[in-house]
């Protein structure tokens, strides 16, 4: 039987897996009327403004050596560095001063005890200098359910962990497959911010090698299965220093690669129609208007970097990476600049907590 776009554009979300691959297979017209539609849901269900993370890559010390990012414990190239206390509130004040609303504190994985403990320090201290203005999103890896619950009290209220691919096959594809890199233990952490309270993001790469449409389909899948509250995603950009580098010609070309991302943001955006999405920067570097495609068609967080600028070209979990020499007025300005040529417009001051977390959770609506 002849598979009908129209139709499936009709049933609000609830897709087969069939039908998310052939969404994800489309081209021409066709796909850019799923764009479109995807548009359409965005702005009936949420509005033309787009949420900031203002980004503090606090350090690149990492303990993983997953087999696609530069900054693996076995890449030896790479300057390691960690921000200071008096760095990173400098960079959540030009926060405060670009009225952000929020901050991103991202880093290569750690669980130690110093590591746990500087953290909570770091999100009181921000909670306490900008008067519980700045919300807080951490990207931080794996850790217990207890050192979530510790940075959760102390003031994170969001948490991204990608799961980077939910087909365990291709996890172990991407990770090494010991005690360090267990696609079991990535679950769990998932659902133990689910538990306690976070509004939880996860996420994936998008043409990976050896990643097929079905794949990409079932990731679709497991987010709403687990009914998070963002999602993360961009295009798989291989650096030279890491194992999957070898691969490399097994990828789809930039122009694939941009493709499949904005059709996966579309898609979700009709799946799950108040959820925040991420505007990757990965994707501008692959693509100069990358970011606007994005939000264009489902997309509704950017997160412009306020890493000093010493330190970004070290943060490489890919080469290359857009807007690395930006000076925070100029990142602010060409971004108000950039949404408006798409009829949409930055939300200033104001977190920018998900529509679909804050309905179900009227008890952690707004300042926290």
């Amino acid at each position: 039987m002849k598979t009908d776009l129209n139709d499936i554009l009709q049933k609000n979300g609830n897709f087969s897996k069939e039908e998310l691959v052939f969404l994800l297979s489309l081209q021409g017209s066709d796909m850019q009327k799923l764009l479109d539609k995807a548009l359409e849901v965005k702005l009936k269900y949420l509005d033309n403004k787009v949420r900031l993370r203002g980004l503090i890559e606090y350090s690149n010390k990492c303990r993983k050596n997953c087999l696609y990012c530069g900054l693996r414990s076995s890449n030896t190239s790479v300057k390691r560095y960690e921000l200071s206390e008096d760095e990173v509130i400098e960079c959540a004040k030009m926060a405060m001063d670009s009225h952000y609303g929020s901050i991103a504190i991202q880093s290569g994985e750690r669980q130690d005890k110093e590591f746990v403990e500087k953290i909570e320090y770091l999100i009181k201290k921000v909670k306490q200098i900008s008067n519980n203005k700045l919300g807080i999103t951490l990207s931080l890896g794996e850790q217990s359910f207890e050192t979530y619950k510790r940075w959760f009290d102390a003031g994170a209220h969001r948490y991204l962990l990608r799961i980077e691919a939910s087909n365990k096959n291709l996890y172990y594809k991407i990770h090494p497959e010991n005690e360090l890199h267990s696609y079991e233990n990535r679950i769990s952490c998932i659902d133990n911010l689910l538990k306690t309270g976070y509004q939880t993001g996860t996420g994936v790469m998008i043409g990976l090698p050896f990643q097929t449409k079905e794949d990409l389909a079932d990731d679709l899948l497991f987010f709403k299965a687990k009914n998070v509250a963002m999602v993360g995603m961009g295009p798989f950009i291989p650096h030279p220093d890491t194992p999957l580098w070898q691969y490399k010609d097994l990828i789809p070309d930039k122009r694939e690669r941009m493709r499949l991302t904005l059709k996966m943001i579309a898609v979700l955006r009709l799946m799950m129609p108040q959820i925040n999405m991420v505007s990757a920067t990965a994707n501008q570097t692959i693509d100069e208007s990358g970011r606007e495609k994005a939000v264009v068609c489902g997309a509704n967080v950017i997160m412009p970097n306020l890493s000093p600028e010493e330190n970004r070209e070290e943060y490489s979990i890919y080469p290359d990476k857009a807007c690395v020499h930006d000076k925070p007025d100029q990142c602010r300005n060409c971004l108000d600049i950039r949404m408006h040529t798409i009829d949409h417009e930055i939300l200033y001051d104001d977190w920018g907590d998900s529509l679909a977390f804050t309905k179900t959770h009227p008890e952690q609506a707004g300042l926290k």
